[in-house]
């Protein structure tokens, strides 16, 4: 089982992040903190296999903390979790090691393929064998490109259609499960295309904490 640590100063997005990480059972949440310090100062003491760490906290940025980190040696894999979706803090992590780079908001499917893409890697990594091309490409990710605009394996663009035209059809904000219903599409379907469709630029998604249950995502036609 791989431990993860979540570094994150929002308790209701550590939370979420805690509960997506869970529902994977190959994941366990050992710790979470909310600043940079302590997730420094954890690390010195105890190992994890994967942090999971935003990047505007106080006391120290995402970046710095993980600038810190890879100056102590600590090279354990991190997947940033943020609102910052400039280029330049996202070369910034990239440079530094970082594995995956997760905008805010985000959906369940996109935060789950993060993991398995971790796992991919690790996998390969330690299983003691030495690398083919086929095996580094899987680590460069270079098996998972796509060239010009074609989509990816069991996306259509008539489903993709369905879904922009009954988001064009409202001035707000929909459920999932209120697009399922309009479109008769099934919610799983709902939330694969919403996933990919966000990804694309082609629509906005936001989460909200205010249902009086659990959070859940509202979608938006980019305009």
């Amino acid at each position: 089982m791989y431990k993860v640590l979540i570094v994150e100063d929002d308790p209701m997005v550590a939370m979420i992040n805690e509960q997506y990480i869970e529902k994977n059972e190959l994941f366990r949440v050992v710790n979470k903190v909310n600043n940079g310090e302590e997730a420094i100062s954890y690390l010195k003491e105890i190992s994890v296999d994967l942090i999971i760490m935003d990047v505007y906290m106080p006391r120290l940025s995402g970046i710095e903390t993980l600038r810190e980190i890879r100056r102590l040696d600590i090279n354990t894999p991190v997947i940033m979790v943020t609102a910052a979706n400039d280029g330049k803090t996202f070369e910034e992590a990239m440079t530094l090691g970082a594995i995956d780079y997760l905008v805010k908001p985000f959906a369940y499917e996109r935060f789950n393929m993060a993991l398995l893409r971790f796992k991919e890697k690790d996998s390969v990594i330690h299983e003691g064998k030495a690398l083919n091309q086929n095996n580094i490409d899987k680590l460069l990710g270079a098996s998972e490109s796509h060239t010009g605009h074609e989509s990816p394996k069991g996306i259509q663009d008539r489903t993709k259609d369905t879904i922009l035209s009954c988001l064009a059809g409202v001035e707000g904000f929909l459920t999932g499960d209120e697009i399922s219903k309009r479109t008769g599409l099934s919610s799983v379907t709902v939330r694969r295309y919403m996933n990919h469709l966000i990804e694309e630029g082609d629509v906005t998604g936001i989460m909200n904490y205010e249902t009086g249950g659990r959070p859940s995502m509202e979608y938006k036609i980019r305009k």
